[in-house]
């Protein structure tokens, strides 16, 4: 009730940009609510019920992608290296788990980033922060770091090229799972992983070729020569998103057409929030970071607000405690939740609450203990008899060596090889095969734990 795609404005908005040029500001919005829609209503209610299958225990959701996407980094091949190792994860957790893999990418939007403080000195220059491509630029330069609202039209466009690609990957015959063995990437060879990896291929193929010798026609079969693949970002720009708002023509319903998914970050999910307000109103599925700092009175509040009819898919509850906090802090939310009867679907953030800074001065995320969170969130879902629903990364496709360890054994030395990120550090393809295994390790275990519980 009493919603509109303005009346966030009436709320408390951190970390949204000042525009010096409100005149500017205002063409940019008008020129944005002119473009078509990026993604459609009906596509968001597709991901909204392939999510409520994952909360009702039936599925696994796999999130991934930038930390933040760049105008600069912008490129078909990047786009494409970090969709193959979305499918392969997403290939390893159904092969080993049994069970189906909702994949939704940070993918065609995901420019905008909160940060810390307003300003960033160097030796006796201070400026703005750098908010993300979407906002201002990544160059220390005070020119660079005014925030213009002329990017966000730059933002749209990248999206949408963005969105053309992945949509013809997933339908075009590249998300075939005859391809299966294409989709490692050369550099991977180094990796133990890849040789695991290449065993599930060989056993996916010939799983192929008995149905065939059964008399199934796999090249016609939909569910095996593409895949859905869904986008999300955070909805951290307001005035972007209100401008991509859009009234659905079938059932009136208002749909944030920037992104399938959107979700409200850990500084901007407080109770009388714009970005609440704001995503309350939008039929999308939407998620919600969940720290240390929020409670349990504060977060059922929350789900109230965003989802008062209990719609199973709506909501999606993202943990990152950190590896040393997840199984103190998270039961109590669990418990919570499952004791009000909200339907949501429970995956782990184990990147946001690791990040450290190395000793050559380098952010950076250690590996072992990105595995130890994820460790521990399905303990906790063990112990309480929950689902533990999915994983949500910043990963890429490319040979990056931002997070140390793992079976590649990036060590501190070589963090300066190739530190590409714009913002955080993210796993690279090798690191995230990795990862896709232990989880498919946990998945099992969840199952076994299940079935003995029912016997």
């Amino acid at each position: 009730m009493n919603w509109n795609p303005e009346s966030w404005k009436r709320y408390e908005a951190k970390h949204l940009p000042h525009y010096e040029d409100g005149a500017a500001l205002a063409a940019a919005e008008t020129t944005l609510a002119s473009f078509p829609p990026l993604v459609f209503a009906g596509e968001a209610r597709e991901l909204k019920a392939q999510l409520a299958e994952v909360s009702a225990g039936r599925g696994f959701l796999l999130q991934g992608g930038d930390c933040a996407e760049s105008f600069a980094e912008f490129h078909p091949n990047n786009i494409r290296d970090t969709f193959r190792v979305l499918l392969q994860m997403a290939a390893v957790l159904t092969f080993a788990s049994k069970m189906p893999v909702v994949k939704v990418g940070r993918m065609a939007g995901q420019f905008a980033k909160p940060r810390s403080a307003p300003t960033e000195t160097q030796g006796d220059v201070t400026l703005p922060s750098y908010l993300g491509d979407i906002i201002n630029g990544i160059e220390f330069d005070g020119e660079t770091r005014v925030n213009d609202p002329q990017r966000m039209i730059r933002a749209y466009s990248q999206s949408a090229a963005t969105l053309n690609l992945i949509r013809a990957f997933a339908g075009g015959g590249y998300a075939n799972l005859r391809q299966v063995h294409r989709w490692t990437l050369d550099f991977m060879g180094r990796s133990p992983w890849a040789d695991r990896f290449r065993d599930i291929a060989d056993r996916i193929g010939e799983a192929l070729d008995f149905m065939e010798a059964c008399g199934i026609d796999t090249e016609n079969t939909p569910q095996l020569k593409s895949a859905s693949f869904f986008t999300s970002h955070e909805a951290l720009l307001l005035p972007y998103e209100q401008a991509l708002t859009r009234q659905d023509s079938l059932t009136g319903q208002w749909y944030d057409t920037s992104a399938h998914m959107l979700w409200i970050g850990d500084r901007t999910r407080f109770e009388g929030s714009a970005h609440v307000e704001y995503l309350r109103g939008v039929g999308n599925p939407i998620g919600m970071k969940c720290g240390p700092s929020l409670e349990p009175d504060a977060l059922l509040r929350l789900l109230d607000t965003l989802n008062p009819n209990r719609e199973a898919g709506r909501i999606t509850l993202i943990s990152r405690y950190g590896h040393d906090k997840v199984e103190a802090g998270l039961p109590k939310l669990l418990r919570a939740v499952q004791r009000e009867g909200h339907p949501v679907v429970w995956s782990c953030d184990p990147m946001h609450g690791n990040v450290i800074k190395a000793d050559s001065g380098y952010k950076t995320r250690p590996f072992d203990r990105i595995l130890a969170e994820v460790k521990g969130f399905f303990a906790v879902h063990r112990a309480e008899g929950t689902h533990a629903g999915g994983i949500h990364i910043e990963m890429t496709g490319q040979d990056v060596t931002e997070c140390t360890g793992g079976a590649v054994a990036i060590t501190d030395a070589a963090l300066a090889d190739r530190y590409h990120t714009h913002c955080d550090p993210r796993l690279n393809a090798a690191q995230s095969l990795e990862l896709a295994f232990m989880l498919a390790e946990m998945l099992n275990l969840e199952a076994n734990e299940r079935q003995r519980a029912a016997a």
